[in-house]
């Protein structure tokens, strides 16, 4: 199992935050509503040694969780951002514990302590990849798929995606269209690797109707039941063949050692954001690994800074399912970064470079920030 090697304290100076809105090249559709704009707050660390750089990957309004942006803007500029920079010399691994005391906004804390682990990375010319004890120098490259207007359309932008070589197609469903959608997917292409993702839509009383899911051979079924519904998702687990994954209920690493022994998933999604940051992340990995469970990085349609991150952790040897991983292209005709992620026979290249490995696009940035604020000591 891969071990940690801490990086460097950081002198931090000033956090400065932006909120972005970048244009979605399609809505993009799931069971909480449609986006077709990304709201997203990005963080840079102003230390003595240079910046280092994280993302919020909150949504405008709390619907996939009770985090929003303007209420992380508030936590950070208050409170998560103070607390750092009153310490001035900030171990990356002890920003979790500094900032404990603001009880949850988990996806604020892990922007924060993203891009002080970046800084920290820089200065040591050591990418976030061996940081974290990454084994792969490219990931297998899912693509996340939302509701359409009927099968029909569904059926000609997952076709779209196979063609441009993506490895695994995850389909959104919600009550009224679920079995018909899956069932178009699979006539139409096979075999393909396939899994649905429910976004907390249905309840245990839905049973009869996910039952029915078994019959297309699915690699999963993601987050069938609401985020707290532990209990119901061990019951529902035992009436299905298809492996039950958890999402949004993965909050931490307790979280997950609680579903795990429920029997409540066989399969976890970690999403760096939700949990609380990378760090949190690695450990839930390890413990996943150490049971034999599989994991996969889910995705929270980042920008090139959030892409980088999920390529190094989904490059960790756990990760044995792929992740929803995609290139920037998918979500954004122009991303903040020099270099944006791409498919290269449906996989993503692990940036090796300093840090997360990337640059950041200053005139892009500049062009999608709506707001921005620079916090001193």
């Amino acid at each position: 199992m891969p071990l940690l090697r801490p990086a460097a304290p950081v002198t931090l100076d000033a956090v400065e935050l932006r909120v972005l809105h970048i244009p979605l090249v399609s809505p993009f559709t799931t069971s909480f509503g449609t986006e077709t704009v990304r709201e997203v707050i990005v963080v840079a660390a102003e230390t003595t040694d240079g910046v280092g750089w994280g993302e919020v990957v909150t949504q405008s309004e709390p619907s996939y969780s009770s985090e929003y942006t303007q209420g992380a803007w508030d936590v950070l500029t208050r409170f998560l951002a103070p607390a750092l920079l009153e310490r001035r010399t900030v171990a990356p691994e002890a920003v979790g514990g500094i900032l404990d005391r603001v009880v949850g906004h988990r996806m604020a804390k892990a922007g924060l302590e993203l891009a002080i682990i970046d800084a920290a990375l820089r200065a040591e010319d050591r990418s976030f990849a061996q940081y974290l004890g990454a084994e792969k120098t490219r990931v297998p490259s899912g693509v996340s798929v939302g509701i359409h207007r009927d099968p029909a359309a569904l059926v000609d932008t997952v076709g779209g995606y196979l063609d441009e070589g993506y490895v695994r197609i995850k389909i959104k469903i919600k009550p009224g269209r679920d079995v018909d959608d899956t069932a178009a997917v699979r006539e139409a292409y096979g075999a393909i690797p396939l899994q649905v993702d429910a976004n907390s839509a249905y309840t245990l009383a839905d049973a009869d109707t996910l039952q029915q899911l078994d019959a297309f051979d699915l690699l999963l079924i993601e987050q069938p039941l609401q985020e707290d519904d532990l209990v119901d998702h061990a019951t529902l687990a035992k009436r299905l063949t298809t492996p039950v994954c958890l999402d949004e209920s993965i909050v931490s690493d307790k979280a997950a050692a609680d579903a795990l022994a429920l029997g409540s998933a066989a399969i976890l999604n970690i999403k760096a954001g939700r949990v609380g940051g990378y760090l949190e992340a690695l450990a839930i990995h390890d413990r996943a690994l150490a049971a034999g469970v599989p994991v996969w990085c889910g995705g929270m349609l980042e920008t090139g800074i959030g892409r980088a991150a999920n390529a190094a952790l989904a490059a960790l040897p756990g990760f044995t399912l792929p992740g929803d991983i995609s290139a920037s292209a998918r979500f954004y005709d122009r991303d903040i970064v020099t270099e944006p992620a791409v498919l290269d026979d449906g996989h993503v290249r692990v940036p090796t470079g300093p840090g997360l490995g990337i640059e950041i696009d200053a005139a892009a940035l500049e062009g999608f920030t709506v707001r921005r604020e620079r916090i001193t000591r």
